[in-house]
């Protein structure tokens, strides 16, 4: 007797997708030191026809929220888990700027691990190509 696949948490927002008929969805990373290359990416991918989700706070940019630097490192914490959904919840990873540090090259693993394709608009820091 042949049991029905059971679905992976992947496959079912994949269907998920199709029977929403989302458009695709990419999620923008890279360095926030490059916010406004962020933004013109948002507006490009927008113009393309994705949905696009990125980060939405900017950590060195002074703000009473995280003045503290215990407050800032609960913070990152935060931060990074909500963008490491943002990457789950994505069809593709496009990575802004001229610069990966440690965080960026962690996303762009993560992104790749989790079979997500991932875009340059710097192909030449892909430290993978």
């Amino acid at each position: 007797m042949s049991y029905p696949h059971q679905l992976t948490p992947e496959e079912k927002l994949a269907d998920a997708k199709k029977l929403l008929s989302l458009p695709r969805i990419v999620v923008i990373c890279g360095s926030t030191r490059f916010m406004t290359e962020m933004n013109e990416a948002d507006l490009q991918e927008t113009k393309a026809g994705s949905i696009v989700v990125k980060p939405g706070v900017d950590m060195k940019s002074p703000r009473a929220l995280w003045s503290s630097p215990a407050e800032a490192e609960a913070l990152k914490v935060r931060l990074d888990d909500l963008h490491r959904a943002k990457i789950r919840l994505a069809d593709e990873v496009l990575v802004v700027g001229d610069y990966v540090g440690d965080s960026t090259r962690a996303e762009i693993a993560y992104a790749r691990s989790l079979g997500k394709p991932v875009r340059f608009t710097h192909p030449e820091v892909d430290s993978d190509a």
